[in-house]
């Protein structure tokens, strides 16, 4: 019989602040976290605004020569590995070291690095490049790092499916606990990538929203006068944990996760499939798994980043899965607080999620004052509702058209 599994801890880093109660306060309160860049100069750039994590200090959690040899996105999932082990009330020790294990996805890695460590070779030459380079900028260090830092032995993976890879690291780690290969699993998503390379090549895209005069109000999902995405960093780490194991512990329980979904588009390298099909079949895919019928979903984290096509297709793919009970559902995007923050992302909201469960609040869609009529749901415009729901989904979806969906219910549901 597969394994039921349980979130038990969860810490987080986002551009609402640094801890999950932080970020969930100004989430239920209808905050922006999106203002001008602070962390560079970005006077020559086209978007100078964007999610930073402000005040976040690497010191805190990891000592000077630590600090020196990990990427920011490294430091970033550190931190939230920190807050989550001890939310769940757990250090070495508490588990047996070999069936615990890491899941964390990002989209980019260390790219900081890779900039930082580019120059150095043009300006400096190879010799002065630093041997520390390559284990700093590899997507796979923060598993890595966090593994060495709980001694978790066990599995141990890296997800890279651009704005999905946080989504695919918690479907992978609930699948571990879930077939028996781990007791416990630390799963999540990091991403650092506010740097002037990686804003030229997004702008040059035609993807970020450019409204530089009012960088609050520029994520807006959903909206008709929407026009394109905010960028962000942060990251989310999650504890995962066998039902009965946490049950025996007397761990507080959040939520129980019930459904994994996974498909490929296979239409666009960054185009979603216009007719939502993809993201309708993760969505249908992570029901089956649950054992959930479309009428028990009472909430969805949509992916929705605030791209013409990308909300569009999601909203018309929410219909085709749940036909007129997509009229009673409450679908809402909080990236319209946090901006998009690509490998990130999918954790963060998982996490968003699961407190809408165990609040029984559902975070609002910020800067939706003209619903886009193709859309027509109930996105919960700008301010939080109060609500208890029994199930709910967390969509993600990344470039190359991989879709990722997460089923969770209420612990007493």
């Amino acid at each position: 019989m597969p394994h039921r599994v349980v979130i038990t801890g969860m810490g987080a880093l986002t551009p609402l602040g640094l801890s999950v109660a932080d970020s969930w306060r100004a989430a239920v309160a209808g905050e922006s976290g999106i203002a001008p860049l602070e962390s560079f100069d970005a006077a020559a750039l086209d978007v100078r605004f964007g999610g930073e994590v402000r005040g976040f200090d690497p010191s805190q959690y990891l000592d000077r020569r630590e600090v020196r040899r990990t990427d920011r996105f490294v430091q970033l999932a550190i931190a939230a590995a920190d807050e989550a082990m001890n939310d769940a009330g757990l250090a070495k020790g508490d588990y047996d070291a070999n069936r615990a294990g890491v899941s964390c996805g990002t989209g980019i890695g260390g790219i900081e690095t890779l900039t930082e460590q580019h120059k150095t070779l043009l300006e400096r030459g190879p010799q002065r490049v630093s041997p520390l380079f390559i284990p700093m900028m590899i997507a796979n260090m923060a598993a890595a790092q966090v593994a060495i830092r709980f001694d978790m032995r066990g599995p141990n993976m890296t997800t890279v499916t651009a704005c999905a890879s946080s989504a695919h690291a918690l479907g992978e780690a609930f699948r571990r606990v879930q077939y028996g290969e781990a007791d416990v699993m630390l799963a999540g998503g990091a991403e650092a990538v506010l740097l002037p390379l990686c804003f030229a090549g997004f702008i040059n895209m035609k993807a970020l929203s450019q409204r530089n005069d009012d960088p609050a109000t520029a994520s807006r999902p959903f909206d008709l006068e929407r026009d394109g995405f905010v960028m962000g960093e942060g990251a989310g780490m999650l504890v995962f944990e066998e039902r009965e194991r946490a049950l025996a512990r007397g761990a507080h329980i959040y939520a129980e996760v019930v459904g994994y979904g996974m498909t490929a588009d296979a239409y666009h390298i960054v185009e979603p499939a216009p007719d939502g099909d993809g993201a309708a079949r993760a969505m249908r895919a992570a029901l089956r798994d649950a054992g959930l019928p479309p009428e028990s979903i009472g909430y969805i984290n949509a992916h929705a980043t605030g791209t013409p096509k990308g909300d569009t297709g999601e909203a018309r793919a929410v219909h085709q899965v749940f036909g007129a009970h997509a009229a009673k559902l409450a679908v809402s995007s909080t990236k319209s607080m946090t901006g998009h923050l690509l490998g990130a992302a999918g954790a963060v909201e998982a996490i968003f999620t699961v407190l809408a469960l165990h609040e029984g609040v559902l975070p609002p869609t910020i800067n939706l004052h003209h619903l886009d009529p193709e859309v027509d749901l109930d996105c919960v415009p700008n301010e939080a509702r109060k609500q208890t729901v029994d199930a709910a989904l967390t969509n993600s979806f990344g470039f190359g058209g991989q879709n990722v969906t997460l089923a969770l219910r209420r612990t007493d549901a």
